[in-house]
């Protein structure tokens, strides 16, 4: 799938003008971009805004029904561009926009840049094929502020939600039961894969030009749910309620909790790039955890310390090469920073899935 550049063109240049005016010139681009596997919307039909300081619109609807040109006077102005209205959650649906604000000078033609990238959260639930069987006639609830979205057991499309948290919950008609709350970035893809307990359930801008490129590089991440693996415990107190990666920047300072990823690397260091995703391994005090086995970026990772002792020799990559890409669920203390990454100390234990 190819992903294709829409360029509003304005050069620096002055321009005559009797009325001490500026214009605004843009075209399409050539450029075409690799990115995504989602079939991308019409760019001609995003809907663009120009909004002057006083919050007067000056142009509104489709892209491809716009002017060549528009003569404005000098000023500040906010230009947007959205791929699709986005108030309450659909299935399939993403939105894909950005805005900027640009300043128009007498006499001159204005530059901007507006690259566009997806501005909403994506849901996917996947069930257990026992799940049918295990509760027979219920549905999961994904609700958020701007409402919800039923998802059944077949249900296989993406629902889409404004960023924020979302809460799942489990009902048969008369009866509601709460499953997790999650947070939803821009950008994110998050797959949950919901599995039946074993043996059944009991139903518990500068220059160059203004353009317009759509950016679907997301953030796809993936965990496992196990329905009435809660108990009645809080978040992260149990390995069945363990944090994932992405929740752990949002609970630094809380102390013995559990939190669960994979195995992806060791050797780190403070550099950006600072984790070694593949082995052989030297350092045996630190290891590296993710949402998926497949992450190899620092910035996705969560940083585990590794003191002296029995953990550390059972869990080092240096001595344990095969530990690399397991599942884990660790006991620790959650630290803001540890390698300039979101961090878990002190371990007290831990379990191989």
């Amino acid at each position: 799938m190819t992903l294709m550049a829409l360029s509003l063109v304005a050069s620096c240049n002055k321009i005559p003008s009797d009325s001490g005016q500026g214009t605004l010139r843009w075209s399409l681009s050539p450029d075409v971009l690799t990115r995504s596997p989602l079939e991308l919307p019409d760019t001609d039909s995003f809907r663009l805004k120009v909004v002057n300081s006083a919050n007067v619109v000056l142009y509104e609807g489709r892209y491809g029904d716009s002017p060549e040109s528009m003569l404005v006077n000098p000023g500040t102005y906010t230009v947007s561009v959205v791929s699709r209205l986005f108030e309450t959650p659909e299935f399939d649906a993403p939105q894909f926009g950005d805005e900027q604000v640009v300043v128009v000078q007498a006499g001159s033609e204005t530059s901007a840049r507006l690259e566009c990238s997806q501005l909403n959260s994506g849901l996917r639930l996947r069930f257990d094929r026992d799940f049918g069987e295990t509760y027979p006639g219920r549905l999961l609830f994904v609700d958020s502020p701007e409402g919800g979205l039923s998802y059944s057991p077949s249900e296989s499309r993406t629902g889409f939600f404004k960023p924020g948290n979302v809460s799942i919950s489990m009902r048969d008609g008369t009866a509601t039961t709460p499953l997790l709350t999650r947070n939803l970035s821009a950008r994110e893809i998050l797959t949950i894969g919901i599995t039946c307990p074993s043996g059944g359930g009991q139903g518990t801008s500068q220059g160059g030009s203004l353009s317009i490129s759509v950016d679907t590089l997301r953030t796809w991440t993936e965990e496992e749910y196990q329905i009435g693996s809660q108990g009645q415990g809080e978040a992260g107190t149990t390995p069945g309620r363990a944090y994932g990666v992405s929740q752990v920047k949002d609970h630094a300072g809380e102390k013995g909790v559990w939190v669960v990823g994979y195995i992806v690397g060791g050797d780190l260091s403070s550099g950006q790039n600072g984790i070694k995703f593949e082995g052989p391994f030297e350092s045996l005090t630190n290891i590296a955890i993710a949402s998926r086995s497949s992450v190899s970026e620092k910035a996705s990772c969560v940083s585990v310390q590794l003191a002296k002792g029995s953990i550390r020799d059972e869990l080092n990559l240096v001595q344990n090469p095969g530990n690399l890409g397991r599942k884990i669920y660790l006991k620790g203390d959650i630290e803001a920073a540890y390698y300039s990454l979101p961090g878990l100390k002190n371990l007290t234990a831990y379990s191989f899935q």
